[in-house]
């Protein structure tokens, strides 16, 4: 999909005017406000039923004007910001005056990056500040990767949207607490924590938890409607095959190391998706396979987590906060 620079421009003034954009970037389509005017931040989490104590990430149009968000940059973050911008790595630090307190959940953090993806990066460019954006979907439920997803989901939420395709990475950022002498990951993304150790000459902390508050933390996130579980790469499929039995319409993730005649074990399942070989593939097709089996009318997903490096990091935490406990209805 082409953008013009005339949509990219009313896009601008649509933010200007505190409206609601939602654009694309390589990881996710994010719905965007201006970071600096706290009323149409929470118009953003009006349209998505966010908490209000769940921070946005800021995105801005190169690290050169990253101290003009935060109150200070050390060292680490700047090494960090110099190897992965643009791209998919947002960076915790100390929250700026000019972010709105609404944008950060109350925080005196502001988690900050540089989007890898020629539309984004053009309306940042013409916009001129700082665009807070959380995904651009309902809060925890799975991720928009097409322009389809927002409008489906969103519908009149959201001023304009621009259709920039597909995205290529699929997941969201790799989201880094650079508040410290000793970053930590506090949400595995698009920037391997083997880069980012590369990078930093020594090993990075990936903690369950953190005293820091960051977006994708939620026990039940990025999840469709259909309940999924999660069970042993080799038992995907007799675990499926004893939910149909026990009539649940049943998707399955197959594990792409399972044997051809496992496959076809499945053939009765609602919904069958087998994993591509590819983890960056994997990754990049997560939200849209999600999506499927609730189009498809699935009531259950059987999954099994991949090996957890690289990229399947990533995509193993997506899945369990998919698979976590839901809000009593």
């Amino acid at each position: 999909m082409t953008v013009s620079t005339a949509e990219i421009e009313e896009a601008a003034g649509v933010l200007r005017a505190g409206g609601l954009v939602a654009f694309p970037t390589e990881t996710v389509y994010g719905l965007g406000a201006n970071a600096e005017d706290a009323a149409a931040v929470a118009r953003v989490f009006a349209a998505k039923g966010r908490p209000a104590s769940h921070p946005l990430i800021v995105h801005i149009g190169a690290a050169a004007q990253l101290a003009d968000w935060v109150d200070d940059v050390p060292a680490t973050a700047r090494l960090l910001a110099a190897r992965f911008w643009p791209g998919p790595l947002t960076l915790v630090l100390r929250r700026g005056r000019r972010v709105s307190l609404a944008a950060t959940g109350g925080l005196e953090t502001v988690a900050v990056r540089v989007p890898d993806h020629p539309v984004a990066l053009g309306l940042l460019a013409a916009f001129g500040g700082g665009v807070a954006a959380p995904s651009a979907n309902r809060f925890g439920s799975v991720s928009p990767t097409i322009a389809d997803h927002v409008r489906s989901e969103l519908g009149d939420a959201v001023d304009m949207v621009l259709d920039g395709g597909a995205c290529q990475v699929g997941v969201e950022s790799t989201i880094v607490d650079a508040t410290s002498d000793s970053p930590s990951v506090l949400r595995p993304g698009g920037v391997t924590r083997e880069d980012i150790e590369a990078l930093l000459g020594g090993t990075v902390a990936v903690p369950e938890t953190s005293q820091v508050r960051v977006p994708g933390q939620h026990p039940s996130h990025y999840a469709p409607r259909a309940r999924v579980v999660l069970v042993d790469p080799q038992k995907v499929v007799a675990e499926a095959e004893a939910a149909r039995e026990l009539g649940h319409r049943v998707g399955a993730l197959l594990p792409s190391r399972l044997s051809p005649s496992a496959t076809g074990a499945v053939a009765g399942l609602h919904a069958v998706v087998a994993v591509p070989d590819s983890m960056a593939a994997y990754a990049r097709g997560l939200y849209g396979f999600l999506r499927e089996f609730d189009r498809r009318g699935c009531d259950l997903v059987v999954a099994s987590l991949p090996v957890e490096t690289g990229l399947g990091l990533a995509v193993a935490n997506r899945l369990r906060r998919a698979a976590g406990p839901r809000p009593a209805a």
